[in-house]
């Protein structure tokens, strides 16, 4: 059953361990009641449609509830861009950008500027909009944008560090929190990570094929040891990439009454690629990095201080005065580490704003580098639809997922340990799940999948690590392939987040996995292809791929030999709210 509203109280997880029962174990148990579930419902007739030039679009209706296949149904939005080679097809890639509460139907677009010629020859791409996301039956916890516009007053900002931002974004998250669970249901109830496996399962089946072969990134690595885990025997290939460790995620048990980010230490994984890089800019000297000479990590320091006494004032272009303050500071720095080349746009941020907050600066400097400010902050207005349910969606699947404290009221004494803890970034990662406190978010998803997450698949898994990445810590996927019983993992010295275009070597592992469930060797450690402060190589990919826009609209599909574009795994989520996972 979906959408039980409890009292403030988690669901019991459907398994904590492996433990025996009648001669079986709770994990098999759980993989067959979980095939039962989706077996029973037909497969379904996926109408293909032209759409976007070169893409077909179909929607299906599915269970809302798989206990009840007969009963209540939601719309999930499939696009696929069928393979060059259909006479060589060896089936269909399904992809997820992550979030969680991205279209998936955007990056299935967009991947042929992504992925290899060989992957695209030889499989039909598949994008799913996860149910109650992007073209399928959205999540919609508010009547109104006017009613959502107040509900998300408190949340304007990147993270709150003031007594009075904290007291706005406490009422906020209770706000939508209620919203959510109230007015958005049904779909609120039935958005867990688990509905989602079980709906790509069906899919699956729809498009003819007798195993999965998947590639998830941050997020979508959730999702692939879900499916790895629910429907083991069912793997004929599952690449996740950027990984959060799925116990972390969910959370209980050993974990006890923990936030999210305590479990998965984003924070941690941020603080340690910007530090690495202010610590090269100490080496490379200030011909290339203008925080050298000198002790760089404490000019930035000194940055940050500066803003905490007081933001200063950009005049933004179209836009007018802004304040760019320390949460904003934060909150720009970490955006730039999901990209593996802009460590020379961090150290520059720095340099000018000690240059703007230098009191026996000269006038003119201080007005020169508020002007460079002002143009590299300037960004166009993201939200141009009627109702962005950007945060709803992704709140939506985490408050489904996992176990999350009673209580909001603690949340900023947990975030301020956060802070000590692993640094600039503790705050805001830690904020990011206040709104599923159990006592505002208590609609439920009886049938979420708690774990155990340690099945031996039909195929190994393969899990990709990035050593610097700012979002999913590399810690996640070293702790992932220890548990998955067949898995290995394939590390990379990479920057930004994701390995997957920034590492020929990874990018040729991966592609070599989805095509031939060929592994890397053991112990494999990748090189990403651009590293701070060096020289960028002519064959590293220096742009992301774009998710379609009215901009893209009518574009074609790019030739075979193009250069590759890394994934559109930033995506933009609504204003003041840091990039997603």
């Amino acid at each position: 059953m979906t959408g039980v509203l409890l009292a403030g109280m988690a669901v019991a997880p459907a398994a904590a361990a492996p433990t025996s029962i009648g001669g079986a174990t709770v994990s098999h148990r759980t993989s067959i009641q979980e095939r039962l579930r989706v077996d029973r419902v037909p497969t379904p007739n996926l109408d293909w449609q032209e759409c976007h030039e070169y893409a077909e679009c179909a929607t299906v209706d599915l269970p809302l509830d798989y206990d009840d296949p007969k009963g209540p149904t939601t719309k999930v939005a499939v696009l696929r861009v069928k393979a060059r080679d259909q006479k060589r097809k060896i089936g269909s890639l399904f992809i997820n950008p992550g979030g969680p509460g991205l279209p998936g139907t955007d990056i299935a677009l967009v991947m042929p500027y992504v992925l290899s010629d060989e992957l695209l020859e030889r499989f039909d791409i598949v994008g799913v909009d996860p149910r109650g996301v992007g073209a399928s039956n959205p999540i919609r916890c508010f009547r109104s944008v006017e009613e959502q516009a107040r509900a998300y007053e408190g949340l304007n900002v990147d993270f709150p560090y003031t007594k009075a931002e904290e007291k706005a974004y406490l009422a906020s998250s209770i706000a939508v929190g209620r919203a959510c669970s109230t007015t958005g249901r049904p779909i609120s109830g039935a958005m867990s990570t688990a509905e989602v496996a079980r709906d790509m399962d069906v899919l699956r089946r729809a498009v003819g094929d007798k195993k999965l072969t998947y590639l998830g990134y941050s997020y979508g690595s959730i999702l692939g040891q879900y499916y790895a885990n629910m429907f083991p025997d069912r793997v004929r290939a599952v690449a996740i990439d950027g990984v959060l460790d799925a116990t972390a995620w969910v959370g209980g048990g050993k974990y006890g009454d923990v936030d999210q980010e305590s479990r998965m230490r984003s924070a941690q994984g941020a603080d340690k690629a910007l530090r690495e890089i202010l610590k090269r800019c100490k080496t490379v000297g200030a011909e290339v990095c203008p925080l050298a000479p000198g002790d760089p990590e404490a000019k930035f320091e000194l940055a940050l201080q500066r803003l905490k006494a007081g933001p200063v004032v950009i005049d933004l272009p179209y836009l007018g005065p802004r304040p760019f303050t320390y949460t904003s500071f934060v909150g720009y720095v970490l955006r730039l580490l999901y990209y593996p080349w802009n460590d020379g746009d961090i150290v520059w941020l720095a340099a000018e704003v000690l240059r703007l907050t230098d009191p026996t600066a000269p006038k003119a400097d201080r007005e020169q580098a508020r002007a460079a400010l002002a143009q590299r902050l300037a960004r166009a207005d993201i939200d141009d639809t009627p109702y962005n349910n950007l945060e709803e969606a992704f709140l939506g699947v985490n408050c489904a997922d996992a176990n999350h404290p009673k209580d909001v009221a603690p949340w900023p004494a947990r975030a301020a340990r956060a802070e000590k803890r692993d640094g600039y970034f503790g705050r805001l990662w830690t904020w990011r799940s206040a709104a599923c406190a159990r006592d505002s978010w208590t609609v439920r998803d009886e049938d979420r999948f708690t774990g155990p997450f340690n099945r031996r698949t039909a195929n190994p898994v393969l899990v990709v690590g990035n050593y610097w990445d700012p979002a999913t810590n590399y810690n996640g996927a070293v702790s992932t392939s220890k548990l998955l019983p067949n898995s290995r993992l394939l590390s990379s010295d990479s920057w930004g987040h994701t390995a997957y275009g920034s590492s020929a070597c990874a990018t040729k592992a991966i592609d070599a996995y989805l095509l031939r469930v060929t592994l890397p060797r053991k112990g494999t450690v990748c090189k990403g292809d651009i590293q701070p402060f060096e020289e960028v190589p002519e064959f590293a990919a220096t742009t992301r791929a774009e998710v379609p826009s009215s901009d893209t609209a009518g574009q074609s599909a790019p030739r075979r030999g193009a250069p590759k574009q890394l994934p559109p795994v930033v995506a933009p989520l609504p204003a003041g709210t840091p990039a997603g996972r």
